[in-house]
Order: structure tokens, then C-alpha cells, then sequence
């Protein structure tokens, strides 16, 4: 299978278990396009087969979020997983839905993000978390990101908690959020509860779970026309012109010769009596491959 699958990842595994979990159902080069925290759940589109060689159109997507942050306390890596390494009394005053929005407020636009310790951001070839866990300092660069809009959803005083939604830039770290967040409110806090659920255009209704996979996989039922969550690259790549290449000119085309187009520069799905071939690029009216299922 050459495509794109929409999983809900679970909670309490890697991005990478989920990778081999549908590696071994498929028997195929499997890939993602970004990872999600192990205790965070939602959209993880996974590329399968040679569809893998179409990942640099799909890293740069905007996401969407829904988010637990728990005020009066920190930890050691800004979720539930790390130590409580601070505490401080929560003021219910704070819960007043009007100082809430107000805080949220000043948290969107462009801005400077400083990434948390413990990620996998490289520098000087050892990923952050490695440097916190051998308890060694590192001079982490902020880096710029984009907040599009915040919206609460809830408001949990009993619990220290509210829940809200995201949508941000690639790039963007919701813990340091979180942190950012409760500084504005003039306390401290951490991500209690993530959950993605959008990636681009990829939503989180149209995911599927592992096992739904795995037994849709055993019953031949993946290609059916309603599945929303097995993506073809024909489909993923439906709003791109095509081109009808002749016997000759594909021969040439797949054996990567560079062959005149007259047309615009861009992506385009190309074909061979109507069979879907793969998608070329056209640059100062040359056509050369890109990809090839």
C-alpha cells in the first residue's frame, strides 16, 4: 500500500510504537511526519510505502489542539510526566472567565518560543532531554513561532484547571504554552491533558485506531470509498492540475529525463491513459519527476 493514514494515537506510547505497530501490519516502509508526546493523543498521519517520499509537502502544517493546563504547580518537564518541582496556592479569583480570556489574549501572534528541556531539539548533536537528564546546562535559542487563535472551553476551579484550543505554527511547544499561560496569570502550571486534532487539512473525525486498522487490514475493507482515514496520494494530491503523458514520454519522464512542458511553475499528478503514475514538478516549463508510486 502506497498512502497516507490517519491514526489516534493513544495514550502512553510513542510516536515511534505506532510507527512499528503499523509496520508490521503492512510489511511496508512506514513513516510520520512529526511526533506527539507519548501522553499526548490525536492526529498522527503516518506515510506508508512511497508515500513516505512525500513528508517534505506535509511538515510545515498549521496544527489545532485541545489542552487540560493545571495551575499551582511545575514540573521538571512542563507535563505530567516529570517531577513536581514547584507548588504555589492557586487564587480562585484567578477563574474569573474574564482574566482568563485576557491572559489567553496576550498569548497570540508571532512570538519567540523557548523550547522545553526535555524535547527532542538537537544541539551539538544531543537532543535536549538527553542534556536534562544527565542534569547538564545547555543554552536552549528561542525560536519563533506563531499563536492563531486561543479559545477556552472550560473552566474547572475544583481541579486548578481549564481546557482550551489551539491553533498554532509548526513548531510550537504547548507546554512552554501552558507556562507561558499561567505566568500571565501570575502563577505557575503545567499540561495536564493534549490532545491534537488537526494537522493541515487531516482531522481528528476522520482518524483510526490501530486496532479498527488492524481489522479493516484483515478483511480487505481499507480501500473502500467511504474511509476517510486511508488517504491515496492521487487523493491527497486531488487539487493539483494533471498531465496525460504519452507511451513514449513516460518511458522518459520515469527514467528521469526532463521533458518540455508549456505550463505554469508547480506540482502536477500525472498520468498514462488515465492510470495515476505520480506527481512531477514543472520549473521554467521542464517537467521532471518527483514522485513515483
Amino acid at each position: 500500500m502506497d498512502g497516507i493514514i490517519l491514526i489516534n494515537k493513544p495514550k502512553g506510547c510513542t510516536s515511534h510504537d505506532v510507527v512499528y505497530k503499523v509496520k508490521k501490519i503492512f510489511n511496508e516502509k512506514v513513516g510520520h511526519t512529526g511526533t506527539l508526546d507519548p501522553n499526548a493523543t490525536g492526529v498522527l498521519p503516518l506515510l506508508i510505502g512511497k508515500a513516505t517520499q512525500c513528508s517534505k509537502y506535509l511538515i510545515n502544517h498549521d496544527k489545532k489542539y485541545k489542552v487540560t493546563l493545571e495551575f499551582g504547580k511545575k514540573t521538571t518537564t512542563a507535563d505530567g510526566e516529570g517531577d513536581v518541582i514547584e507548588e504555589k496556592e492557586v487564587d480562585q479569583s484567578m477563574f474569573e472567565e474574564n482574566k482568563i480570556n485576557k491572559a489567553l489574549k496576550l498569548c497570540i501572534g508571532k512570538q519567540m518560543q523557548t523550547p522545553p528541556i526535555y524535547s527532542a531539539i538537537k544541539v551539538n548533536g544531543k537532543k535536549l532531554y538527553e542534556y536534562a537528564r544527565k542534569g547538564q546546562e545547555v543554552k536552549i535559542e528561542p525560536r519563533e513561532i506563531t499563536i492563531y487563535d486561543l479559545k477556552l472551553l472550560k473552566i474547572l476551579p475544583e481541579k486548578n484547571q481549564i481546557e482550551f484550543e489551539v491553533s498554532c505554527s509548526k513548531g510550537t511547544y504547548i507546554r512552554s504554552l501552558c507556562e507561558t499561560i499561567a505566568e500571565k496569570l501570575e502563577t505557575i502550571g503545567y499540561m495536564k491533558e493534549l490532545e491534537r486534532t488537526l494537522v493541515g487539512e487531516f482531522k481528528i473525525e476522520d482518524t483510526i485506531t490501530i486496532e479498527e486498522l488492524l481489522k479493516k487490514f484483515e478483511q480487505n475493507k481499507l480501500e473502500e470509498p467511504e474511509e476517510k482515514s486511508i488517504i491515496t496520494l492521487e487523493k491527497f494530491f486531488s487539487n493539483k492540475p494533471e498531465i496525460s503523458l504519452n507511451n513514449k514520454d513516460l518511458k522518459l519522464f520515469l527514467n528521469g529525463v526532463k521533458l518540455t512542458q508549456k505550463s505554469p511553475d508547480g506540482l502536477f499528478r500525472i498520468y498514462n491513459n488515465k492510470n495515476f503514475i505520480g506527481i512531477g514538478i514543472i520549473e521554467n516549463n521542464l517537467l521532471k519527476r518527483d514522485i513515483i508510486i
